[in-house]
This record gives structure tokens, C-alpha cells and sequence, in this order.
């Protein structure tokens, strides 16, 4: 299984408290054990196709549970047939 990177903009719609809801987002990708960088407006993962597949699916459901009754989620991948792809490759000459 080839890694891959994962971008998830997580949106609550017409939501007080979105903040809340997307910090619980964020509790999810953290204690999920893939590496990951929050920034102002998403967060990537890197980590294998099928395993990020089903931490947007928790994902979702954390922030329904937390109370997102209207939920956007941006997502995007990049993958690379049969080669990984780490974030650091993208962004080792800029640190």
C-alpha cells in the first residue's frame, strides 16, 4: 500500500461553535497516528489510500456527534501509481 497525501477542509455550515467542532476534527486526525501538519485553512495527512479513506469517515462522524448539523468537507488527495509521497518531499526546500 503506497502513502499518499490527504487534504480535508472540514466547513460546519451555519454552525455557533464551528471552532469546537473542528477541533474535535482535528482530535480525530491527531490521535489517529498518521503523520499531519493543521494549517489556517485545512489539514494534511499522509498515510495509506484505504486508511485515510476511513478517517474522513470518522471524521465526519466526531463532528456530527459533536453537533455539525450542516457539514462541508473539501477534500483532495495526491498519489503517485506504485511510489509514496510525503508532505516533506513538497515542502523540505521551504524549511
Amino acid at each position: 500500500m503506497n502513502i499518499v497525501n490527504l487534504s480535508i477542509q472540514v466547513v460546519p455550515v451555519n454552525q455557533e461553535g464551528a471552532y469546537k467542532i473542528i477541533d474535535q476534527a482535528i482530535g480525530i486526525i491527531e490521535a489517529s497516528g498518521y503523520k499531519y501538519r493543521v494549517t489556517p485553512f485545512n489539514t494534511v495527512i499522509e498515510g495509506p489510500f484505504e486508511e485515510l479513506m476511513n478517517l474522513i469517515s470518522k471524521v465526519k462522524d466526531k463532528c456530527q456527534a459533536a453537533g455539525a448539523k450542516e457539514l462541508l468537507l473539501n477534500i483532495q488527495f495526491h498519489m503517485i501509481n506504485n511510489q509514496d509521497v510525503y508532505l516533506s518531499d513538497k515542502t523540505k526546500k521551504f524549511i
